[in-house]
């Protein structure tokens, strides 16, 4: 099953092209890599995937809809785009408990199971300004899996993390996947592609090409 298809895609910003005629078809229940410089255009990408950013041509599909026209964003996603940006006055589960209550898709329980599963604890009464950027980084994975999405984009998955934090991170990913999601990594450590990744791709002024051919993992 196609969960992504791209056609065309352009973006714009102040006469510089920052998206080049993007042409892209990925399939469900597999791990994408992209890599490349900054500024190469892998945010802006995933921006224009996750309907954060509107394209200034071409078309874009989420498993079969059409971004603009039927979605404004794709119905069951887990985002990490840039920096995690939550309340800082709340507590990690405080945070994605008023998250998830926009969806009511998952209760406490699975709130509590998804901090758990990347190394924090759900009880913890620290606030989210009191945490170090690797508990930070772990919190926002927390809540981009805590819906158990389709599809899930992020953008420096092991960011600020250390060792064992990368390693757990990267296993959850897998996990993630054997579920079924489809997943998009953006990453400048290429261990990251390299271990992670079905198929990977380099992004370059804007322009996509395919790394290397599709690899089972």
């Amino acid at each position: 099953m196609t969960a992504i298809e791209i056609n065309g895609l352009c973006k714009t910003i102040k006469g510089h092209e920052v998206l080049n005629n993007i042409n892209l078809q990925l399939e469900k229940g597999k791990i994408y890599g992209f890599f490349g410089r900054n500024g190469s255009g892998k945010t802006m990408l995933f921006r224009a995937i996750c309907g954060l950013i509107k394209p200034t041509s071409g078309i874009i599909k989420v498993f079969n809809e059409k971004m603009g026209e039927d979605i404004s964003f794709p119905r069951s996603i887990g985002v990490i785009i840039e920096n995690v940006g939550l309340w800082p006055s709340y507590t990690g589960f405080q945070n994605l408990k008023f998250l998830a209550s926009i969806k009511s898709i998952v209760g406490d329980e699975e709130i509590k199971k998804s901090i758990e599963r990347v190394g924090l604890n759900p009880a913890d009464k620290k606030v989210f300004r009191k945490y170090s950027l690797g508990m930070k980084q772990r919190i926002g994975i927390a809540q981009a899996i805590m819906e158990q999405p389709d599809l899930i984009v992020l953008d420096e998955p092991t960011n600020a993390l250390d060792e064992e934090g990368i390693d757990l991170v990267r296993n959850i990913l897998l996990e993630e996947k054997k579920r079924g999601a489809t997943i998009l990594i953006a990453s400048h450590n290429k261990d990251d592609i390299d271990i992670l990744s079905d198929q990977k791709f380099k992004m370059d002024r804007g322009l996509l090409t395919k790394y290397e051919s599709e690899t089972s993992k």
